[in-house]
């Protein structure tokens, strides 16, 4: 039996994206995937246009409902794809970015938040989002995470994680060359990352006493000192405060024996030391079903793990798997919040 649309709760917002990426057409099969997933109830920040027009190319039964409330959404989203309208100014070319639909994007994002802030919808997930065309248009955050985090106006620092069935995992240092990564891992910013984890995992993944591993940054976690000395001055005190903080937390673990099965038993998420470190072994093992998750946030938010794919826009092949995994993944932890 079909649940009503009431007893789905409030509906996720989901953001345009980049238009002429693939944001648009994997939402699409996501709502045709509706019932077979058993999705929980979305709604779409789009160009209601432009999404019917994509449809109608790709060959998609996906009837468009425009909605003006989230309240709307819930008693038509059985029958249509809800969308509240952004305008988009000029037409979309699938592959070819435009900087003059910025704007649209950038307020696609902004409203879904709002809508969030005030309770309206459940959590808020973004598709993919070019930030090179942003950049065009004055855009000044590296990425999602920090400009959601601005528009909360939260002073706690969000956290990305990136997530699947098999692994949960956070870098430490981000969108950093390698060769800065040994000046930016801190004791600090360790003790920082590994608090604000914690509570996310008792939170938002409903783990009372969440146990975290923490990687060591040279090969075989330093060797002792004999491959790099930040496992003893860096790494090692960190883990030490957060264990008398009271967190359950292991390391430092070399990386290359971290990730296979038997040793994922052993904790709830990780931490990594840099970019490649982690999404390395998150995207080898389920690469369509990754979702990039942030933590630390009073908004429930989630995104896919992958880009906007603009070399396939349009073609009807982008796999919408990781779309659907951050909706689940969003109304997972909406609902964790609520109890």
């Amino acid at each position: 039996m079909t649940k009503t649309s009431k007893q789905l709760g409030k509906p996720l917002a989901i953001t345009m994206g980049e238009p002429s990426g693939v944001g648009g057409e994997i939402t699409l099969d996501a709502w045709l995937a509706r019932h077979e997933k058993k999705l929980p109830l979305f709604m779409l920040l789009d160009d209601p246009a432009r999404i019917e027009e994509l449809a109608k190319r790709l060959g998609l039964h996906v009837p468009v409902q425009v909605v003006e409330t989230a309240e709307e959404a819930m008693s038509c989203f059985d029958q249509a794809l809800p969308v509240f309208p952004v305008s988009l100014k000029p037409p979309v070319a699938l592959g070819t970015l435009n900087p003059e639909n910025g704007g649209a994007v950038i307020k696609s994002i902004e409203l879904a938040v709002d809508m969030a802030m005030r309770g309206e919808v459940a959590g808020v997930v973004t598709n993919p989002i070019h930030k090179g065309a942003l950049y065009d248009i004055g855009f000044k955050h590296p990425g999602h995470t920090e400009f959601v985090a601005e528009l909360c106006g939260r002073d706690e620092t969000p956290i990305m994680m990136i997530a699947n069935d098999a692994l949960r995992i956070v870098p430490l240092t981000v969108h950093i060359p390698l060769k800065d990564v040994s000046q930016a891992v801190t004791a600090e910013l360790i003790d920082e990352k590994a608090h604000i984890m914690a509570r996310a995992l008792t939170q938002d993944f409903g783990i009372k006493n969440p146990r975290i591993a923490i990687c060591g940054l040279n090969p075989h976690a330093g060797e002792g000192g004999k491959m790099g000395m930040e496992e003893i001055d860096v790494i090692m005190p960190a883990i030490e405060k957060l264990r008398a903080d009271g967190l359950n937390v292991t390391g430092p673990h070399p990386a290359d024996t971290l990730f296979h099965e038997d040793a994922r038993k052993h904790y709830d998420a990780a931490l990594g030391m840099y970019h490649d470190q982690v999404l390395t072994p998150v995207k080898t093992l389920d690469f369509h079903g990754g979702v990039n998750v942030t933590l630390g946030l009073s908004l429930v938010r989630t995104s896919p793990d992958h880009g906007t794919a603009l070399d396939i826009a349009g073609k009807g092949i982008a796999s919408p798997d990781s779309l659907i995994a951050a909706i689940k993944m969003a109304k997972q932890i909406a609902d964790n919040r609520q109890t």
